[in-house]
């Protein structure tokens, strides 16, 4: 339904869709041990997200395409606290604010109008809520299609007991 129908773009292919918590960038392989070792810290629930609306980033020259996902507390929390370990890591501040999206496509040579177009038929639409039971640190290579994404670690959403929570920390 959301492919298909933009001349111009780049449809990144299903398997590396995702939603970004924490862009990362070029790091040495001693702070990405770092990164991996602090997310296994993370104890949170998992939640259910939904996708909500479709929308393109770059105002009058669109850059890409991106399914909007619904207000989440949960999703919230669990952003703002990667933020404070790639920050305890010693990662710079994300001078962004944090606009949970799913990209679904890049855009080259689209006009405004071509995207204006595309986004006005598919104003309506909603996902159904899915699952959120793990987040998944991947390394990345820059080319077509979105990827390729390399899983370097996956980190299940599950509250540990108390006692195992402090004694991680």
């Amino acid at each position: 339904m959301l492919r298909g129908g933009l001349p111009g773009a780049r449809w990144i292919d299903r398997e590396n869709y995702h939603l970004t918590l924490r862009f990362i960038g070029d790091i040495d392989d001693a702070t990405a041990r770092e990164v991996a070792y602090a997310l296994e810290g993370v104890a949170r629930a998992p939640f259910t997200l939904r996708l909500d609306g479709v929308d393109a980033f770059g105002g009058r020259k669109p850059r890409a395409v991106f399914a909007a996902v619904a207000p989440n507390p949960a999703l919230v929390e669990l952003q703002a606290e990667h933020e404070r370990l790639m920050q305890r890591v010693g990662l710079p501040a994300e001078g962004r604010k944090f606009a949970p999206h799913v990209s679904l496509a890049r855009l080259r040579d689209s006009s405004p109008r071509q995207v204006a177009d595309y986004l006005a038929t598919r104003a309506g639409f909603r996902s159904m809520p899915f699952p959120v039971e793990r987040f998944v640190l991947y390394s990345s290579r820059a080319s077509v299609g979105g990827g390729p994404y390399v899983v370097e670690a996956e980190y299940p959403l599950e509250v540990l007991p108390e006692r195992a929570r402090l004694g991680a920390r």
